[in-house]
């Protein structure tokens, strides 16, 4: 196996709220769709793998490599977007990219302008003039710029029409036929439908599998991600 991510017994305590011993493990060129209703955790658990909130325990290894110990290299090879994620409103969008390539030392100008003519958007507009559609279109810009080998991606669809959602999702089987790894979380299971082929769920904190999608589908009784995710949720 050649596995970009492996996570083993991640926890995280909060008051009213624990991750427990969270483990799952993404391959190379792989697309895993991370799965649960509200509150299950998914949002916590990639923010922990990002050390945006630390773990209470548990190991994170990205590409072989320790977090903890290689953090700096390990972001360089990262991409993430969140669907949630805003900019300075007055700032345009060329601006943004000027500070943040300076970050990267594998930043691709010909990537960045192929997927801004791809999403079409205008890099001289302020971040208030786009929609919110376009402001995740954006936030996938600049995750997709820097040869990241592996995205990480929370709710990276919310906000676009079925036509643009489309397009993103074509554009993460591309990337997943040259090497790309993805995880991404999403409330939308129609798209994993479409591109996942490993599937991650998580309930009340804790994960209920973490399967090649027609594996997870078929220990479900069969039928779409939706289904399954209603099934799961009232015990069944």
């Amino acid at each position: 196996m050649n596995e970009v991510l492996k996570v083993v017994n991640l926890t995280k305590k909060y008051p009213k709220f624990e991750l427990k011993d969270v483990s799952f493990s993404i391959e190379k060129g792989s697309i895993m769709g991370f799965i649960g209703r509200n509150g299950a955790g998914k949002t916590t658990t990639l923010k922990c793998l990002l050390n945006l909130v630390h773990s209470d325990g548990g190991e994170i290894e990205f590409f072989g490599l320790n977090y903890a110990e290689d953090e700096n290299e390990i972001k360089q090879r990262l991409g993430y977007s969140s669907g949630g994620v805003d900019f300075y409103s007055m700032v345009t969008l060329k601006k943004i990219i000027e500070v943040s390539k300076m970050f990267y030392d594998n930043w691709n100008e010909e990537a960045y302008h192929t997927y801004m003519e791809e999403f079409n958007l205008d890099e001289n507009k302020k971040v208030k003039e786009l929609s919110e559609g376009m402001k995740v279109k954006f936030n996938l810009v600049v995750a997709l710029s820097h040869n990241a080998e592996l995205l990480i991606l929370d709710e990276p669809t919310s906000g676009l029409d079925p036509v643009s959602r489309d397009e993103i999702l074509q554009i993460f089987k591309k990337l997943a036929r040259h090497g790309v790894s993805i995880l991404f979380s999403t409330h939308i299971t129609s798209d994993l439908d479409k591109t996942a082929d490993h599937i991650t769920y998580i309930k009340k904190g804790q994960i209920v599998a973490s399967l090649p999608k027609d594996d997870f589908v078929a220990s479900f009784g069969g039928g779409n991600l939706e289904d399954i995710m209603l099934r799961i949720e009232r015990g069944e």
